[in-house]
């Protein structure tokens, strides 16, 4: 039987395949959107497959070029804005990607997730219309950002509710996309389900264009390995393990509950 009291956030930033950049290497805009999309459609069917729900950040600029599917999406899962572009932020973009989005799925935006995680002003947030923001790491990640001093779970900050990404409850180890991709899956797993039980959910989140195969990039090995099917596979596992240990809910669905909200 689902424990109804623990929840699982499978959540999705729904892009532009434009991490090469980070690294001088050239790819096109359609190229990016390609890969994107072919990873959308693989992680979709998966979930179709697993009957389970997710909420996908979605950027304007992918969502411009790929309306038909963005709104079919919506039918299942929570479109959620990413912003416009992923690669380049301005502040009028949070208010004009929510519009943007909510034209595309004729039903209201209410979350957000920053690009990589980018600090930003709640106040801003919530001029723009949001509800809610996805966009802390509560953790330390060299280079990226140091989030060690926020809170682990959920909190309100100028008026808008903040969901934080799962760490570890010890360490406060990352459960994001890249530790699930290079950790063994059996420790994974057991830091997850810690996370779980302490906190009552679990918000995980991982990228579509991850679930192509990234061997023909010139990326860093812990970024390109274990892609396309071998972490389908894995993420396959993953939520058949979760199953069993509780609800699979869209982020608007848990806030929705949260006595914070």
């Amino acid at each position: 039987m689902i424990n109804k009291n623990k929840n699982i956030l499978l959540t999705f930033d729904v892009e532009e395949f434009d991490l090469p950049l980070d690294y001088g290497i050239r790819i096109s805009l359609d190229e990016q959107m390609a890969v994107g999309e072919k990873g959308l459609n693989a992680i979709t069917e998966m979930l179709d497959y697993q009957k389970v729900n997710g909420t996908l950040f979605t950027t304007a600029n992918f969502g411009l070029r790929y309306p038909s599917a963005i709104a079919a999406l919506s039918k299942k899962h929570e479109i959620a804005s990413h912003t416009f572009f992923h690669s380049s932020f301005n502040k009028e973009d949070l208010k004009n990607s929510r519009q943007v989005l909510e034209d595309i799925i004729s039903k209201k935006v209410t979350g957000l997730r920053m690009p990589r995680m980018k600090k930003i002003e709640m106040g801003w947030v919530k001029e723009a219309g949001f509800s809610y923001d996805s966009s802390v790491n509560p953790t330390w990640i060299p280079g990226r950002y140091n989030n060690i001093r926020l809170p682990r779970t959920c909190y309100v900050e100028n008026g808008i509710l903040r969901v934080p990404a799962s760490v570890s409850v010890n360490f406060r180890i990352p459960l994001f996309w890249l530790s699930f991709k290079n950790l063994p899956y059996r420790y994974f797993r057991k830091l997850a389900l810690q996370a779980l039980k302490k906190d009552n959910y679990l918000s995980l989140y991982f990228h579509p264009w991850e679930f192509t195969d990234l061997n023909d990039y010139n990326v860093p090995l812990f970024i390109k390995r274990n892609s396309g099917e071998v972490l389908l596979d894995k993420l396959k596992r993953l939520i058949s393990d979760l199953k069993q240990e509780g609800e699979f809910l869209t982020m608007q669905s848990f806030i929705e509950s949260c006595p914070l909200a």
